[in-house]
């Protein structure tokens, strides 16, 4: 259950792109946003998610769902044509959108391909650009977008590899689309999360183990959750954040502030 954020969106319009399933980061966001009041649109990736997507979209009583390939200008830009026949104009654009293959991820970053390089940097970082383009258009007013990294944009995350300089690649690119897109009022920020069980995240070797560790190693000692990143997201996405752009929130129990001091034991 969501606790409710006192209607912090109400009257605003959200693109949600990258929802996968009941299990994914942009799915706990929607959901936050939904509680706080507002109207969501979304969009994924494939036809093979269009019958788990479209189920989801009825919980939030959100009626546009529309599938875009963010490796295909063409897609992206009929995207956001049908957002602004249907909704006019949009507040805030969620970028959950990330993808390796999974050889580039299991072996030595070293021995990654170039291909494989090109496809994490094409869909996990260029993407953000090319949807905040077509984004201002529709944010005559200012607006908020939002997207997601990981820990592994700052530090070597084994078996994380080519997404670890993906990540680093997006955001950075926060930081130039906040100085690009600041004085049209349009806010652009990242949340980096703790590890949490998704369909992308299964593609990460030992990922299982990562996850049952990792509450041992945060100050919280807890694993975060679609909620904590729901609530996150919407506080970034509201009013509330109206000073702040070009950040990375961690939302991960405070694992980023520790040390190796935290393997100890806790006394008592």
């Amino acid at each position: 259950m969501y606790p409710r954020s006192m209607n912090l969106l109400e009257g605003k319009t959200a693109l949600i792109c990258g929802v996968a399933n009941d299990r994914s980061i942009a799915w706990g966001i929607t959901r936050a946003f939904h509680e706080a009041g507002a109207t969501i649109a979304l969009s994924y990736a494939g036809e093979k998610l269009e019958r788990r997507v479209r189920p989801l979209a009825e919980q939030v009583d959100c009626d546009f769902v529309e599938n875009c390939d963010v490796g295909n200008d063409q897609d992206i830009s009929q995207l956001f044509a049908k957002v602004k026949q249907r909704f006019g104009t949009i507040d805030v654009l969620v970028h959950a959108i990330a993808f390796a293959n999974r050889d580039d991820l299991a072996g030595q970053f070293v021995d990654t391909s170039r291909d494989g390089f090109l496809l994490a940097q094409n869909i996990s970082v260029y993407s953000l650009i090319a949807l905040s383009r077509e984004a201002k258009e529709l944010m005559p007013d200012g607006g908020s977008i939002l997207t997601l990294s990981y820990y592994g944009a700052e530090k070597a995350v084994p078996k994380y590899n080519v997404m670890g300089v993906a990540k680093a690649g997006l955001e950075s690119s926060v930081r130039y689309l906040a100085s690009d897109l600041g004085p049209q009022g349009i806010r652009v920020n990242a949340i980096s999360a703790g590890p949490i069980k998704t369909l992308s995240a299964s593609g990460i070797k030992d990922f299982r183990s990562m996850l049952n560790t990792f509450p041992s190693l945060a100050p919280l000692r807890r694993n975060v959750t679609l909620e904590d990143i729901g609530g996150a997201a919407t506080f970034l996405a509201s009013n509330s954040s109206a000073g702040i752009t070009g950040e990375i929130m961690y939302v991960d129990a405070g694992y980023n502030t520790v040390g190796l001091s935290l393997l100890e034991k806790d006394e008592g």
